[in-house]
């Protein structure tokens, strides 16, 4: 097992960027990624990047989503949110409609761990135990 001395934690100072946060109070954020030279200089020979966040309402609570949003300046990001945000949620809803699909069809066989029940599916008295009629070899 790896221990803190083990890691190489090192921030590449090549690869910095600052935060400024915009937002409208209302509808979401834009973080505007802008580069700069380790010294804290903005950094011209890189583009600032605008990533977009926003929160959708599930069953189980405000789920944030992130996205970039392609713009060369803040104006563009601004007026590209709106359809930048509603790719994004399409994109999250299709693959959390996705991970409950595949959790409502995974198979549950008799006799094996794992699931709600622990081994044997319902397992104790009157349970289901390890005679049932799927086997997959």
């Amino acid at each position: 097992m790896a221990t803190a001395a083990d890691l190489d934690i090192k921030m590449d100072a090549a690869s910095l960027y600052r935060e400024e946060i915009y937002t409208d109070r209302r509808i979401g954020t834009i973080r505007a990624m802008v580069p700069v030279k380790s010294n804290g200089d903005a950094d011209g020979a890189r583009e600032t990047l605008f990533i977009g966040e926003a929160q959708i309402m599930t069953q189980m609570g405000p789920l944030p989503v992130t996205f970039e949003i392609e713009a060369a300046s803040l104006d563009a990001a601004v007026s590209g949110y709106a359809k930048a945000a509603k790719v994004a949620v399409e994109r999250t809803v299709n693959e959390l409609q996705e991970l409950r699909r595949q959790n409502a069809s995974s198979l549950v066989l008799p006799g094996q761990s794992g699931g709600a029940f622990g081994p044997g599916g319902m397992g104790g008295v009157g349970g289901l135990g390890g005679g049932g009629k799927i086997q997959i070899p």
